[in-house]
C-alpha cells in the first residue's frame, strides 16, 4: 500500500523526469535552428556573445539555459521565449487547462515562467505569468523581435522594470505598457517574491 509519502515522492520524480525530458526537447530544437540556418557553433557563438563551449553544452542538453542565454538565443534566432518553448511542446489547443500550461524555471537566477496561452503562428499574441524570487535580477541585451509591445500587470509584490533607459517600479495592481527597442531589466527587490502577468504582442 502506499501512503501519502509515496505519492508525493511519485509526483516529484514525475515532475524531475517532465521538466528533464522539456530540457531534452528544447536542446534539440534550439540544434535544429542552429543547423537550418547553417551556422557553425562559432557563427553562433559570435551572434549571441556566448562562448562556444557553453552553447555546445546547452545542445547537448548537458547544462540548463538561464533566462538570460534563452533570451540571446531567441534574439539571435527572431523569437520569443514562448515561442521556443512551444516548439518542444505538441500544437497548443484552443483551450489550456491550468494543469497544461509549460512551466520553465531557471533555478539560477530566481525566474519561474508559465506560458498561460501558448503562442500560436496565426495569433499575434501570449500571455505569460512571471515569478521572481527576491533579488533575483534579470538583463536582456534586447527583444527577439524589435518592436515587441509589452504589458506588464504585477498580481503581487513589487517589480523594478528598466526598458527604453528608463526604470519603473511596479506594484501589486499597477500596470506598465511599453515597446521594447533595446535592453531591458527585471528585479524584485523584495522582500516578498514578486507575481506578474505579461502580456506579449507582435509588432
Amino acid at each position: 500500500m502506499r501512503t501519502a509519502g509515496d505519492g508525493e515522492g511519485n509526483a516529484a520524480s514525475q515532475s524531475r523526469d517532465s521538466a528533464e525530458h522539456v530540457e531534452a526537447r528544447l536542446a534539440g530544437r534550439l540544434a535544429e535552428l542552429r543547423t537550418e540556418r547553417g551556422w557553425s557553433l562559432d557563427e553562433l557563438a559570435r551572434r549571441t556573445d556566448v562562448s562556444r563551449s557553453t552553447l555546445s553544452r546547452l545542445e547537448r542538453a548537458e547544462i540548463s539555459p538561464t533566462a538570460a542565454l534563452l533570451g540571446r538565443l531567441c534574439a539571435a534566432y527572431e523569437r520569443t521565449m514562448s515561442q521556443l518553448l512551444a516548439e518542444v511542446e505538441a500544437e497548443p489547443p484552443q483551450l489550456v487547462r491550468a494543469e497544461r500550461q509549460a512551466v520553465w524555471r531557471d533555478e539560477v537566477s530566481g525566474f519561474t515562467r508559465r506560458s498561460v496561452s501558448p503562442p500560436h503562428p496565426g495569433l499575434r499574441g501570449e500571455v505569460v505569468e512571471g515569478i521572481l524570487r527576491p533579488g533575483a535580477d534579470i538583463s536582456y541585451d534586447g527583444p527577439p523581435v524589435p518592436g515587441l509591445e509589452q504589458h506588464i500587470w504585477v498580481l503581487d509584490g513589487v517589480l523594478e522594470v528598466t526598458a527604453g533607459g528608463r526604470a519603473h517600479r511596479i506594484r501589486a495592481g499597477d500596470c506598465l505598457r511599453f515597446r521594447l527597442w533595446d535592453r531591458s531589466r527585471f528585479h524584485c527587490p523584495g522582500p516578498e517574491p514578486v507575481r506578474y502577468v505579461l502580456l506579449i504582442v507582435l509588432p
